[in-house]
This record gives C-alpha cells, structure tokens and sequence, in this order.
C-alpha cells in the first residue's frame, strides 16, 4: 500500500509562486516575512518557468528581476507520480520541494519532504491499528470496528502512567511540522481508552492543542479490558495523571557515576 500512494494525495495545493518580472528585493522579503519558506516557484499565470530560492538571491541587485536569477531547468512531479518515485529524486537531487504540474505544465502543488516522511507514517499505522484490533476480537470473542475521528484529549483515559521529557521534544517537533501520526484509541461503550501515543497527546497538551486525528476502534459489545483495570488500578482518569520523567531516571539507562559505584 505504501508503494502506490500518489504525489497528489500528499502534495500541498495552496501553493504560494512569485512572478518572473519580480525584483529580488520584493521576493527576499517575502521570503524574510514568511513561515519557514526558503524558496518559490516563479510562475507566468499558472505555468512553472522556474524556482528561486534565498541563496539565488544572494549578492545580486535588489532591482533585478527574478527571471535573471531563478533556476529555470528544474525537476518536476506530476500528480500521478508515485511517493516513493518523489522521494528518490529528493533524496538523490538534493533538493526539498518538487513543483507538481499536470499534463499541461500548470502548477498544481508542491511536495516536499516533510509530506513524503509523513506519507510513510500515516500509511504504517494501519497496520498496528490492524492488529489490535485482530488481537482484541481473538481474546476477547467480539466485533471490532475502525473510524477515522477527531479526539478531545480531555476525553481520553491513558493506559500508560509515563513519558519521557526528551521524547516529548520529539513529539513537539513532529507536530510543528504535521508529521505526527494519528492516535489508536479504544472506544469501549463511550469510555475512550488511549492505546497508543502517550507522548503525542502530552506534547500536543503542552502545546495547547486539544484535538487530534485518531484511529478509533470501536468495541460492538462493552469487554473488560485489562489495559482498562490497570489504569484505574494506577489512578490514570486523564491526561493530567501521566508523569513526565527525566530520561536520565529511565530504568534502563545508567549514568556513569552509578557505573564507577558499582
């Protein structure tokens, strides 16, 4: 499944293009002012003629049209253009954002490589959310069914009682960059149990999102679950009952004074 996923299911449609008759100073600005862009397509109508980026603008006149300094021999995608094929040629070229044109050279979006990364996560889930659901209908006897939905975060029980402070930054990081993959919650007859993704709700909390996308599996009929009694065993009724641990304490980990000691 992963292999027949397209450039126009990930790409980015709003794309944001300078002209050719632009100065450099207008697009260095632009540049400047915007959120994390580094380059843009130049564009005649809707037509790709070139890209440009900050370090073709450097050391040329703030008067000097775009035309004059932009890349015009540049690698494009088309929208039917498998995602792993996109990658290849981002990861070979060098480059981070392919222009996606359709069959008559207008541009249609741009694919970078955060959008192919979270191609790869989104389309790995599936298969975890897959064998839950197989390992629940096999213990337990019952039906189980999947929906895509958003969560309230303040709605769901943890069924883990820690995280680690230096995962979460790396949870942040994926969600400051829309690569974070979707929650596996449990419905079991209204109670939403969070069965995979602690430090993404925890990094999203500390952030102030309080919704996020999840696979649900919903159980037909109400099932006691040991994930279920173990939560109320620990006291875990939300998000706000999960501890965040420095990993330096992590059971695992050593430091080098407690190794010289032994």
């Amino acid at each position: 499944m992963i292999g027949k996923a397209t450039v126009e299911e990930y790409m980015t449609r709003e794309v944001q293009t300078v002209s050719p008759t632009d100065s450099v100073a207008d697009v260095a600005r632009r540049i400047v002012e915007s959120d994390g862009h580094n380059g843009f397509p130049v564009c005649e109508g809707r037509r790709v003629e070139g890209f440009v980026t900050a370090r073709d603008l450097l050391l040329e006149d703030d008067e000097a049209p775009i035309f004059t300094v932009m890349t015009e021999n540049i690698i494009v995608a088309h929208p039917e253009m498998k995602v792993t094929d996109a990658a290849r040629v981002i990861l070979r070229s060098g480059i981070q954002k392919l222009p996606v044109v359709d069959d008559a050279s207008n541009l249609v979006g741009i694919i970078s490589n955060t959008d192919v990364i979270r191609s790869q996560i989104e389309r790995a889930t599936p298969e975890k959310v897959g064998k839950l659901m197989r390992t629940l209908e096999q213990i337990h006897e019952i039906h189980v069914h999947e929906e895509r939905q958003t969560v309230e975060l303040s709605k769901l029980i943890p069924t883990q009682g820690r995280v680690y402070a230096d995962e979460l930054e790396g949870r942040k990081y994926e969600l400051e960059r829309g690569l974070a993959e979707p929650l596996v919650v449990i419905d079991n007859q209204g109670t939403l149990l969070l069965a995979d993704g602690h430090h993404r709700v925890m990094a999203a909390d500390r952030v102030g999102v309080e919704e996020m996308d999840a696979y649900v599996i919903v159980l037909d009929d109400p099932v006691e679950l040991g994930m279920q009694r173990t939560a109320e065993k620990e006291g875990l009724e939300s998000i706000d009952d999960i501890e965040v641990v420095d990993y330096a304490r992590h059971p695992l980990v050593e430091t080098t004074h407690r190794l010289q000691q032994s």
